[in-house]
């Protein structure tokens, strides 16, 4: 089995956008549980043993020049475990589980440069900073107590996973470095600014549940197909740039966007297909979908609901309606000169 096949496995389902209002009850359920757990106590020392190393790894793979072979999967979840420091001598180590402990240190993963994967989800880490790991392809870091983006830069990092922190900006996340990062979680964060996320290899970009008032700074991210924001603050629909040519999927549901004017705004974004507002006052407009469709032409589904042929057609009418009015205005004024004093 090589490397790419054997880490198609262990790569984290992403959520079905279908599905996402439907998990929102179990993602506040396991925010309250980090929280309950992040209480201040101190715990037993419990470093990592070889005991527990011998029933953690799995996966026997080839080394080096292929004549040596080595365990190169290691799984020590839930074992209440504050040092890892043993792992410095797994030098052959590819996939690493050590979430749901009680870790406040993972620099021991330093040593491992053969490093493909990573979970370490649901310990008591502070940061995410590791030294340059030059295969790591998905790091998980969710639930942790984790205050900034300081520090990754894992050049063929493609997932980066970190949700349920206490992070309020983002800073030091190079796009010169992370050159392969295409989704990046930071949902259930502080998070009060978009800035700062300029990578534009970036696909998929999950920003819900944040303290989010408007989007900035993502004019870059030429190659964004998917964008959630749901459950922050937005009232309005500046930010969202022509450069931004490839979203396809925008999530604004449980926001504050009261005007249906604000949808003009996204004219601009020529691939845009999906679109969830449900849950902004804008909403209970009477004429909301139409609305919408009237001011995003290109749009094929708004909320859940797809838009029925004729539903289309009568926006078209409306919007070459509108469009006459504007020239007739157009011609009168020119028409009548400006007024006479």
């Amino acid at each position: 089995m090589s490397d790419e096949d054997d880490l198609e496995d262990f790569e984290p389902d992403q959520d079905d956008l279908e599905r996402e209002e439907d998990e929102k009850d179990i993602e506040d359920w396991e925010d309250d549980r980090k929280e309950e757990e992040d209480v201040s106590e101190e715990w037993m020392p419990t470093p990592l043993t070889e005991d527990m190393m011998k029933e953690g790894l799995s996966l026997l793979c080839k080394t080096g020049n292929g004549l040596a072979h080595a365990y190169v999967k290691l799984e020590v979840k839930e074992r209440e475990l504050t040092d890892i420091q043993l792992l410095r001598s797994y030098i052959h180590l590819r996939y690493v589980d050590i979430s749901e402990n009680h870790l406040t240190d993972v620099s021991a993963l330093n040593h491992l440069t053969h490093l493909l994967w990573l979970k370490a989800d649901g310990n008591r880490l502070r940061s995410a900073q590791l030294n340059e790991l030059p295969y790591l392809q998905i790091a998980s870091f969710a639930y942790n107590q984790i205050m900034d983006t300081e520090g990754i830069c894992h050049p063929r990092l493609g997932i980066l996973n970190l949700k349920g922190n206490h992070i309020r900006s983002v800073t030091g996340m190079d796009p010169e470095r992370l050159i392969s990062l295409h989704t990046l979680e930071l949902r259930g964060n502080q998070l009060e600014s978009t800035l700062g996320i300029n990578l534009p290899s970036l696909k998929n970009l999950f920003l819900a549940q944040n303290m989010l008032k408007k989007v900035e700074g993502l004019e870059h991210l030429k190659n964004l197909t998917t964008l959630h924001l749901r459950d922050n603050q937005i009232d309005t629909l500046s930010g969202f740039s022509e450069g931004m040519k490839s979203l396809q999927y925008l999530n604004l549901r449980a926001n504050m966007v009261s005007n249906l004017q604000e949808l003009a705004k996204l004219q601009n974004l020529p691939k845009l297909r999906a679109l969830v507002l449900l849950d902004n006052p804008c909403t209970d407009e009477s004429d909301y979908r139409q609305e919408a469709l009237v001011h995003i032409p290109q749009l094929e589904r708004l909320d859940k609901e797809f838009f029925e042929e004729e539903d289309r057609a009568e926006a078209n009418e409306i919007r070459q309606r509108m469009k006459e009015e504007q020239e007739q205005d157009a011609e009168t004024e020119q028409d009548t000169g400006p007024d006479q004093p």
